[in-house]
């Protein structure tokens, strides 16, 4: 892969504007103008209002999607200066400028702003809610008597059961903001190919291949002619974008540590129990650190935890953990982003040929920590009757539109049924923005595909929704009472 070719400014429509008698007069670049389309976009906007750990929280603390895509954002953007000035300083990449590492901060600053875009409400789970009622419903579904499973084409039927966060930004910024025309967001093709985390279709997912591009899908069938075409503007292939390794590593710097605050802030999490389990981990991993490397470059977690947390009692901080705690974030993300950068840096050819398989984070000194913080996560908050009481609720919320959306759905646009006033009534909820996207892009199609742009048409519009407005819907549809 070839750094001319990945930071490609082509956009499927291009600028048809520009002045014939003053020339461009906007002197941002390409990427710089996607940075503004991103935050002007209803799309983003919502994820104010989008789970990332605790949904509808109360707390104005707690990390929205909107406030950690702006933390991966920031992070992304500074991976991309740091990396960019390593390749620069050490002659990683002769072809290499230094208007490339402009481009790619601009690049990366953006993508960390819509990689959870496409998400549904409740978070994760809510994927999870999303797959498993397609898996229950397809097989029993009918469309003039046969079973939808039977009836979709492979790819169309593993995408709803592989229902993919990713897959579905993809498929929003570039189809679903029909505004001007029928490109959405029309960002450039570099952004687009390094939002693109898992470059497989949902057939040809793998995810115990040890190979991170296969672990997920990376797009719809829907939008297959469009990541061909993206990946072959950008010379990047069925291989990942090596800016999709970078926005990566600013999620997982994000979400794990942040995860860690939100929940001490919630209580879930202590400051004795975070020390214990950063004592575990310290000991263990210094068994094993190179003594050089260890005496240079090594984060004792638990040892800066409590440096801190001495530092505020000495200090007369009134809640020494909390200071610790909050402080100890700031130490661990400034490590991680050292890692992260060496990381890069030390697999770069591997990764500019496309054979590198794992993250950045793997075989550095942060291996161990990231994966600890997941565990205390997962430990501490994700497996805790508070949050699985939480899931439950919205899993029923989802299940409930689902049924009775794709009922609708599956009607729509067919002259031989004829929709009743409820499903009427449904069918019209739905943004205008979607069913004109959805009756471009049938026109001339197949039923079956018609079919399967129908269901997508309702996937789309769950994902559109916040937290807020699906519970409200939800409330609304069976006559409930706030």
């Amino acid at each position: 892969m070839e750094w001319t070719r990945l930071l490609s400014t082509k956009r499927q429509r291009q600028n048809r504007y520009k002045s014939q008698k003053y020339g461009d007069a906007d002197l941002r670049s390409e990427f710089e103008k996607d940075y503004h389309r991103i935050i002007g976009s209803a799309s983003f906007r919502r994820l104010q209002d989008k789970t990332q750990v605790f949904p509808l929280d109360k707390s104005d603390f707690i990390r929205t999607r909107l406030t950690h895509s702006m933390e991966v954002s920031s992070l992304a953007k500074s991976l991309g200066q740091n990396i960019g000035e390593s390749i620069l300083v050490h002659k990683k990449d002769f072809s290499f400028t230094v208007q490339m590492k402009e481009d790619i901060c601009n690049i990366l600053q953006c993508a960390g702003l819509i990689h959870d875009i496409g998400n549904p409400p409740f978070g994760h789970y809510g994927e999870a809610a999303i797959r498993e009622w397609f898996e229950r419903n397809l097989p029993l579904l009918t469309y003039h008597g046969t079973s939808l499973e039977e009836l979709l084409e492979p790819q169309m039927r593993e995408d709803f059961y592989h229902f993919e966060g990713n897959a579905q930004a993809l498929r929003l910024v570039s189809k679903l903001h029909f505004l001007v025309d029928e490109n959405g967001m029309n960002l450039t093709y570099a952004l687009l190919n390094t939002i693109i985390k898992y470059p497989v279709a949902s057939t040809k997912i793998h995810p115990e291949s040890g190979d991170i591009r296969e672990k997920k899908m990376g797009y719809y069938y829907a939008d297959r002619e469009l990541f061909e075409d993206i990946v072959s503007e950008t010379g990047a292939g069925n291989h990942r974008h090596p800016l999709t390794f970078i926005l990566e590593a600013a999620d997982d710097i994000a979400y794990k540590t942040a995860d860690i605050e939100d929940a001490f802030v919630k209580r879930f999490l202590t400051y004795h129990s975070l020390r214990d389990e950063l004592r575990k981990l310290q000991n263990r991993e210094k068994k094993y650190a190179d003594p050089e490397e260890k005496d240079q470059n090594w984060f004792c977690p638990a040892d800066k935890l409590v440096e801190l947390y001495d530092r505020a009692k000495k200090n007369g901080v009134d809640d020494p953990g909390d200071y610790a705690v909050k402080n100890w974030i700031v130490k661990a993300q400034g490590f991680l982003i050292g890692c992260a950068t060496s990381g890069f840096t030390s697999h770069y050819e591997e990764i500019m040929e496309g054979t590198y398989k794992k993250d950045l984070f793997a075989g550095t000194l942060a291996e161990g920590l990231v994966k600890l913080l997941g565990e205390i996560a997962c430990k501490c908050v994700f497996k805790t009757e508070t949050i699985y009481r939480m899931e439950v609720k919205e899993a029923v919320m989802l299940d409930n539109l689902l049924d009775r959306f794709v009922g609708a759905a599956i009607k729509y646009d067919d002259p031989t049924q004829k929709l009743n006033s409820i499903e009427e009534r449904l069918i019209s909820f739905i943004s205008n923005n979607y069913k004109k996207a959805y009756r471009y892009h049938a026109e001339e199609k197949s039923e079956v595909y018609r079919l399967y742009l129908r269901l997508l048409l309702v996937t789309d519009y769950i994902c559109g929704m916040t937290d807020s407005y699906a519970k409200r819907l939800y409330q609304e549809l069976n006559a409930i009472m706030a």
